[in-house]
């Protein structure tokens, strides 16, 4: 069993940064893909970015493009996002997300999500 624990959001202006955290505990974090969503009021959970077992390899959604990076550290069981340049539709609850396949079998895990409000 997995447990992840988001930080990092906040009130921010448009146009500002923010980093987000997800510290990971009971499990080899370095086995797992990562992920971050985001859900905002009255819309369904929505991905927002990933990043595979050793970082190597990175995907986005194409409204984030450019302004978030995803990254990791896998001695510290943390995954990172960083936004930039962030907008008022980037308002949401940000979730992570841990993800691997064993045996046909997908195990995956939510952290409890970190509130990110852009103001204009």
């Amino acid at each position: 069993q997995v447990q992840l624990v988001e930080s990092g959001g906040g009130l921010v202006q448009a146009g500002g940064s923010l980093r987000l955290s997800c510290a990971a505990s009971g499990g080899t974090f370095s086995n797992y893909h990562m992920g971050w969503f985001r859900q905002a009021p009255g819309k369904e959970r929505e991905f927002v970015a990933a990043i595979n077992w050793s970082g190597g390899s990175t995907d986005y959604a194409d409204s984030v493009k450019g302004r978030f990076t995803i990254s990791r550290d896998n001695a510290k069981n943390t995954v990172y996002l960083q936004m930039n340049s962030l907008k008022p539709e980037d308002t949401a609850v940000y979730y992570c997300k841990a993800a691997r396949t064993n045996w046909g079998r997908t195990y995956e895990y939510w952290g409890q999500g970190t509130q990110v409000t852009v103001s204009s």
